[in-house]
């Protein structure tokens, strides 16, 4: 793998290049709190395949820019990173990737850009035409696991935790990055199928971590990353801090008004293809409705399962290469 920089009057991006120089482009979006490695094994499979696959560090990540403005960090000013990337890339059509945040960004970029869209892939967070918001969300809970007396906006509990308290938000997960990294990257349960997922009560909680104001102890799930990513994640968060990754939270507004300035309402034309975690407990799309807005906006929508949980490009690499092998053949993509 290459490593890459590309920069502007407004922004720089790091990214990693992967397979021949003049292969067709595969650009992979990353979500919270991560880094373009580790898309490591989607990045050597595609190349091998002949794709030149693109990696970026997202805004307030790795190697690019952490801005300090929190409106630096909407998602119109990260598609603007992208349309930057891919010009400076060629420009020629693309495959775009994206996972948790990273997904917004790319259900973005087709809504607003989609002459530079070939198909998009989305892993976890589907399309909705209104924005990512938590305006958005609320309405979509699946009240049968989350009763509005009790949680009154389900799972996405957190995202007001990064409202009311984000600076001390962004100082709990510094307290011990090794631990933070280590409690956040687990690979996903069955015995969690069904059950509030632990975003439901951050606020109660006073905290991602309650009361101790820091990650607890707890051995890493090895098999998720090898431990030079796993160094290599955790010094990068060392470097920059949580702030410009939590950021994201916070533009809902910005984010609302850009997907509501989307053309033919944010109906989207090129080839979809949507992969369900089934054992994601947050983005919990094979059960309830938060899916279900994506089949009316995307026209041509694909999608498959695997059996994994938030960090299904880690947990389940082979299965979701093929899920991705099997849409691009089907679609004439390769």
């Amino acid at each position: 793998m290459r490593l890459g920089v590309t920069t502007s009057p407004r922004h720089r991006t790091a990214y990693l290049d992967a397979g021949p120089q003049t292969g067709p482009l595969m650009i992979m979006c990353h979500g919270w709190p991560e880094l373009g490695l580790l898309w490591r094994h989607q990045l050597t499979h595609f190349a091998r395949q002949g794709w030149r696959c693109i990696a970026p560090d997202m805004r307030g990540y790795g190697g690019s820019s952490v801005p300090n403005r929190i409106d630096a960090y909407a998602v119109p000013e990260i598609v603007a990173d992208m349309v930057e990337l891919h010009d400076s890339l060629g420009g020629a059509p693309a495959v775009w990737v994206g996972r948790d945040w990273g997904s917004p960004v790319v259900w973005g970029l087709a809504a607003h850009h989609a002459e530079r869209c070939r198909g998009v892939v989305s892993m976890c967070v589907p399309y909705l035409a209104r924005g990512f918001t938590l305006e958005t969300l609320v309405p979509l809970v699946d009240r049968s696991i989350y009763p509005a007396g009790t949680y009154p906006v389900g799972q996405w509990d957190y995202w007001l935790h990064y409202r009311e308290s984000f600076a001390a938000a962004a100082r709990h997960f510094e307290a011990d990055i090794p631990a933070t990294m280590a409690a956040l990257f687990r690979f996903g349960s069955r015995r969690s199928a069904g059950k509030p997922a632990i975003t439901a009560n951050v606020c109660a909680r006073g905290g991602w971590f309650g009361e101790a104001g820091r990650a607890p102890d707890a051995p890493r799930h090895t098999q998720l990353m090898s431990d030079a990513d796993f160094a290599a994640l955790v010094a990068a968060f060392g470097a920059t801090g949580f702030r410009g990754a939590d950021a994201w939270y916070m533009n809902d507004r910005l984010n609302a008004a850009h997907a509501a300035a989307a053309p033919d309402f944010g109906r989207l034309t090129m080839p979809v293809l949507f992969i369900h975690a089934e054992l994601d407990t947050v983005c919990q799309t094979t059960a309830g409705r938060l899916a279900d807005p994506m089949r009316e906006d995307c026209t041509d929508l694909s999608e498959a399962s695997v059996e994994a949980g938030h960090h299904l490009m880690l947990e389940k690499p082979d299965e979701v290469n093929r899920a991705i092998d099997a849409w691009l053949s089907a679609k004439s993509l390769v």
